[in-house]
């Protein structure tokens, strides 16, 4: 490769890693003169490359956003780990399988031989765990929407699909049928399904809703100074959410209960929740769930029988539970029941 063309590809590495770059430091890096770094700078522009000078005692470069995507550049461990991230998206419930699968090909089309070849090699089947149920999908445009609102600090309004049917979760509690207001403050991903984490603004307390649930109103509301997140690392805050300090916390209904199996085959069929031995085949199970019929269905798919030792919302729950089932059973008209709160 002539001399020049090595050097533009080094130079336009060198922009793409960082977002600033003095013009001496440049010329450094790349053991060549200031006026050449201008020259490099200049040829780069006029093959599409949006680099802006920045004014001031030193000078410099940067890489800016075009109209139009020009060429990249990617290195060999750059090339690969693109390929991976985009094999695995179909796991990933953001809606966006379609899209990879053709990035991938957009991609791999202008890679050298040496690469495609690797990346040909490299075949990936992203599947979810054992045990564990389909991946709801998140239309991207909502995505987008939490994002902006999370990037530009504004308070978002949306409505949040209950876990019961409508009708139900109103007569419960009608406030839960209710638009949410939040502060938004980040957008996570845990096992392929995506939460909003924020402050609630009517129960004035940190809440995580599945964006799934989540359907956007417009406008956003005002903007606002974040608050301060407790222990400040939003990684650990959110798996505190889900699991605390003994791995259930942060569920909105927790129970307990004693199965008449061995823990061992109970821990075996449990994400998020704590098993205990009592004996060969008998265990205690803490488990938490988004709702207290949820929490009793999840609970009544082991085939074993069921001591509830707490709490009372949960005792109801399995006797509403009961009822249903009954009533399915004998496949004829009952008395409406009505069923215990979702919180």
């Amino acid at each position: 490769m002539p001399k020049t063309s090595a050097r533009l590809l080094s130079l336009l590495s060198l922009l793409q890693a960082r977002r600033d770059w003095p013009g001496q430091l440049l010329a450094e890096r790349l053991e060549v003169s200031p006026r050449t770094v201008r020259r490099d700078v200049d040829r780069l522009r006029e093959l599409g490359y949006p680099i802006a000078a920045i004014k001031g005692p030193d000078g410099g470069y940067r890489l800016g956003a075009g109209m139009e995507l020009p060429p990249l550049l990617f290195d060999d461990d750059q090339a690969v780990a693109l390929a991976v991230a985009l094999q695995t998206a179909a796991v990933t419930g953001a809606g966006i399988e379609e899209a990879a699968v053709r990035a991938l090909s957009t991609v791999r089309q202008v890679m050298p031989a040496r690469l495609r070849h690797r990346v040909d090699a490299l075949q990936v089947t992203a599947v979810d765990g054992p045990g564990t149920r389909p991946n709801p999908q998140v239309a991207p445009g909502v995505l987008m929407t939490l994002s902006a609102a999370v990037r530009a600090r504004e308070v978002l309004r949306f409505d949040y699909d209950p876990v019961s049917p409508p009708e139900a979760a109103a007569r419960a509690d009608p406030a839960a049928t209710a638009p949410r207001r939040v502060q938004p403050h980040h957008l996570v991903t845990r096992g392929g399904r995506w939460y909003l984490l924020a402050w609630d603004l009517d129960r004035d307390d940190w809440r995580t809703f599945r964006v799934d649930r989540i359907t956007p109103r417009t406008p956003t509301g005002p903007r606002f100074t974040p608050r301060e997140l407790p222990g400040g690392d939003v990684a650990a805050f959110v798996a505190g959410r889900f699991q605390g300090s003994e791995g259930t916390g942060g569920w909105p209904c927790l129970g307990e209960v004693i199965l008449d199996l061995p823990a061992s085959v109970v821990s075996t069929y449990t994400r998020d929740g704590v098993v205990e031995e009592l004996g060969p085949d008998r265990c205690r199970l803490v488990l938490g769930a988004w709702s207290w019929p949820g929490l009793a269905a999840s609970i009544g798919r082991f085939d074993a029988d069921i001591e509830v030792i707490g709490p009372t919302e949960l005792k109801d729950a399995f006797a509403h539970l009961a009822r249903r089932y009954a009533k399915a059973a004998a496949d004829g008209p009952t008395e409406p029941t009505t069923p215990p709160p979702s919180r």
